[in-house]
C-alpha cells in the first residue's frame, strides 16, 4: 500500500489539509474560514475585477457575493461598479483591510518559516518538492506577463539564468555576467521586450527580446524554473517574445546558445530555428535564426 502512489498522494493532502487550517473555522486565528482569507488576499488596494477573484479561486458567483458582502461589513473592502465597464465591479482593500493583510502575512510567514526549520538539513529538498508540486498545480493558471529589465522579480529570474550557465557551461564565468545590466534599456518599450512567467506570485520564467537592426532582433535569456520544466512553458515563452517581434515589424530572429544546452536546442530546432553563422563571442557556440 505504501507504494501506490494514489494512496502517498492522498496522504499528502491529507496533511496539507490539517497543516494550512483549512477545515477550520478561523484561519490562522483571525476570525474567518480559509475561503474568505484567501478572497480577502486576492484584493488589491488599486482594486481587483470580482470576475478575477471568482475565476482564481473557481467559487461560484453567490459563494463569491456572500464573502465580499461579509468583508464588507467588517470594513475590510470596498466594492462598486467600475466606470469604464459598467458589467464589472471592482473590490479595493481599505485601510483596516491592508492592516488585516498584513497580519495575515505576519502569521502565515511564521507558521512557513517553522515548518521549514522542521525538515532540517533537509529543508532545500523540501521546498524544491513543494516547488515542483505547487507549479504543477498551478500550470493551468501560469501567467506570462510583460516587466521592466531591472525590476526585482527580472533579476532574481536573470541570476538564476546566469547561475544555471556558470553551472553547466564550461566556458562560462561569473565575470561574464553583471547585473543590473547596463544594456538593459534595449529590452524595454519600445525598443525590446522582457517578460516573465508567473505561477501564483513567484516568477519561475523569463524571456527577452533586443533589436539587432531594423529588420532584425535577438531572442535571451529564456529561462525556466526546474519547477515548471517539461509543462510546455520554454514554448510558450518562445512562441510569445516571436509574436511580439512580428507585432514589432521585425522579419528575422536569430540567437546565441551554447551546446551543452541540448534541451534548449531541441526546442529551438522543433520550432523551425537553424543553423547559422557566428555573430556572438563564447560562451555560446551555437548560433540558430528564424524567418518570420
Amino acid at each position: 500500500m505504501y507504494l501506490d502512489p494514489i494512496s502517498r498522494l492522498r496522504r499528502f493532502n491529507r496533511a496539507v489539509t490539517r497543516e494550512v487550517g483549512a477545515l477550520d473555522t478561523s484561519f490562522l486565528g483571525r476570525g474567518r474560514p480559509l475561503g474568505m482569507a484567501r478572497v480577502l488576499q486576492l484584493v488589491r488596494p488599486e482594486g481587483t475585477d470580482v470576475a478575477v477573484i471568482r475565476d482564481r479561486l473557481a467559487l461560484d458567483s453567490g459563494l463569491t457575493s456572500r464573502f465580499l458582502r461579509s468583508l464588507e461589513r467588517e470594513g475590510l473592502i470596498e466594492t462598486e461598479t467600475d466606470l469604464a465597464d459598467r458589467r464589472r465591479r471592482i473590490a479595493r482593500l481599505t485601510a483596516k483591510g491592508q492592516a488585516e493583510m498584513a497580519a495575515y502575512e505576519a502569521i502565515g510567514y511564521d507558521r512557513a518559516a517553522r515548518l521549514i526549520a522542521k525538515a532540517g538539513t533537509r529543508a532545500d529538498e523540501v521546498v524544491a518538492a513543494m516547488d515542483l508540486i505547487a507549479t504543477l498545480l498551478n500550470r493551468d493558471h501560469l501567467e506570462i506577463r510583460p516587466a521592466d529589465p531591472d525590476a526585482p522579480e527580472a533579476l532574481a529570474c536573470l541570476q538564476a539564468y546566469f547561475d544555471e550557465l556558470i553551472d553547466r557551461v564550461p566556458a562560462a564565468t561569473p565575470q561574464m555576467f553583471s547585473l543590473p545590466d547596463p544594456g538593459a534599456d534595449r529590452y524595454r518599450p519600445p525598443h525590446g521586450r522582457f517578460f516573465i512567467a508567473w505561477s501564483d506570485d513567484l516568477p519561475v520564467g523569463c524571456v527577452s527580446l533586443r533589436p539587432l537592426d531594423a529588420t532584425t532582433a535577438e531572442v535571451k535569456r529564456l529561462w525556466v524554473h526546474a519547477s515548471a520544466r517539461g509543462q510546455g512553458l520554454a514554448r510558450r515563452l518562445m512562441s510569445l517574445i516571436e509574436d511580439e517581434a512580428r507585432a514589432m515589424g521585425h522579419r528575422y530572429l536569430k540567437l546565441d546558445t551554447n551546446s551543452v544546452l541540448t534541451e534548449a536546442i531541441t526546442l529551438y530546432r522543433n520550432s523551425g530555428w537553424v543553423d547559422i553563422e557566428p555573430y556572438t563571442d563564447p560562451p555560446g557556440d551555437t548560433w540558430m535564426g528564424k524567418a518570420l
